[in-house]
């Protein structure tokens, strides 16, 4: 073909010479877009020359002489077919580049016992980090991801997550099921479906094979936190508390528990900066209440009116504890709060199992109560226990709202039971628990 391999050895060699003497480079074509870059080392650059469209690229085919002649007219013979094919060179061979890059770090995590890139571990820690920590608590992030790590990745953590399917995901929840871990099941199989929903949202794979199990798994036995509901049970609870003959701070933290309503964690973690006996109103901050992550950093705090008999249990405690920080301190050091376990072993101490009442359960104790014997309103005792609602502007302002009405209810809630523990306002009733 007229115009193509122009050059030879020996017009190559001459090239390089007249750069050694030029002391700069000198081009020379081989025709059909091949150039040699003669340099004044002695070495030359291959360059194909060549047109997309109406523009113009170029592409490397390597350095002379380890590129020999020969071998950089094969490389530019290969590049034209290829652009006769709808292939940009260029771009053919950065893709090579980045599978090659692709293919040895896939190795090394390979290597390193590290999930490789679209499987359901490596997109599974993805999601853990972009959005799950984000959105909940540091402990709520670990629970999860001690789930996984425990019941997910050990078979299905090295699998494409694209290629996993409903019976294979099935199979890894039967697996927790069959040890009599329902509620994990069920716990893994919401973790897992975020997880698929991420990849989809993220295109490594096409759908999300949890929702497909929505009725595969034996169904969880709720277990409510068991709580006294009958008055006569509650009022015996209430004498045996008010005769508990433990530590002070212990016998202020079961009178101020059934007055607060709080949950157990809120109230062990009172400190005294939130609370102001002139008011009698306590201040929980948001970041403490059992909230979304964001609701933590960004909702209200949760006001508690404080009734005349909490009012005067604080000032009590004031005396033991009001110089630190915690209203319930440790026992052994007032440099943290109360055991989670301290309320819970004073009820056992008194003689009431798990079966029978918990720190937890009083909530449930005054939700029943406050609503048949006080003939308070739902949305007012919701408010009081602090519990979410469904809507976006309702949680902005459920914390808050129906102050005034729940000061009045609890003031009326610790007045029935004042008179529950001295023996009056007691109906019989079937007893039961909630």
């Amino acid at each position: 073909m007229p115009g193509v391999n122009l050059l030879s050895v020996k017009g190559i060699e001459a090239a390089l010479k007249r750069a050694a003497a030029a002391g700069k480079a000198v081009t020379v074509n081989d025709g059909a877009g091949l150039t040699l870059e003669a340099q004044p080392s002695g070495a030359g650059w291959w360059r194909l020359r060549y047109w997309v469209g109406a523009r113009a690229n170029r592409l490397s085919l390597g350095t002379y002489p380890d590129t020999t002649l020969a071998l950089a007219r094969q490389k530019r013979d290969e590049a034209r077919q290829g652009l006769a094919a709808g292939r940009d060179p260029v771009e053919a061979k950065r893709a090579d580049k980045d599978a090659a890059t692709a293919v040895r770090q896939r190795a090394k995590l390979a290597a390193e016992g590290k999930p490789l890139p679209g499987s359901f571990e490596f997109v599974a820690r993805e999601w853990l980090a972009n959005v799950h920590q984000v959105k909940v608590s540091a402990n709520h992030a670990d629970r999860t991801l001690t789930r996984l790590a425990n019941d997910a990745f050990p078979t299905l953590g090295r699998r494409p997550i694209a290629d996993i399917d409903p019976p294979e995901l099935l199979q890894a929840l039967r697996r927790v099921e069959a040890r009599g871990a329902i509620e994990t099941a069920h716990r893994l199989k919401d973790a897992c479906s975020q997880v698929f929903r991420y990849g989809v949202a993220t295109g490594v794979c096409g759908r999300n094979p949890a929702q497909d199990l929505r009725d595969a798994l034996q169904p969880v036995q709720t277990r409510h936190h068991a709580a006294l509901i009958a008055p006569a049970e509650v009022a015996a609870l209430l004498r045996d508390m008010a005769a508990y003959s433990g530590h002070p701070v212990t016998k202020a933290a079961l009178a101020l528990t059934p007055l607060l309503l709080l949950r157990p964690g809120e109230l062990r973690q009172m400190e005294w900066a939130w609370v102001d006996l002139d008011k009698a109103l306590l201040t929980v901050p948001g970041t403490v209440m059992k909230r979304l992550k964001v609701d933590k950093a960004s909702g209200p705090p949760h006001l508690v009116p404080l009734a005349p008999r909490a009012v005067d249990v604080l000032r009590e405690l004031q005396l033991l504890t009001g110089g630190g920080k915690f209203v319930f301190p440790a026992l052994t050091t007032r440099q943290r709060c109360m055991s989670e376990n301290t309320v819970r072993s004073a009820l056992r101490r008194m003689g009431y199992s798990n079966d029978d009442m918990t720190a937890h359960g009083f909530r449930a104790t005054a939700r029943t109560l406050i609503a048949e014997r006080l003939g308070v309103e739902d949305k007012i005792i919701e408010a009081q226990l602090a519990h979410a609602v469904g809507d976006a502007l309702g949680r902005a302002y459920n914390r808050t709202q129906y102050l005034e009405q729940r000061r009045d209810m609890l003031q009326r809630w610790a007045e029935y039971l004042e008179r529950l523990r001295e023996g009056g306002d007691v109906i019989d009733m079937q007893s039961r628990r909630a």
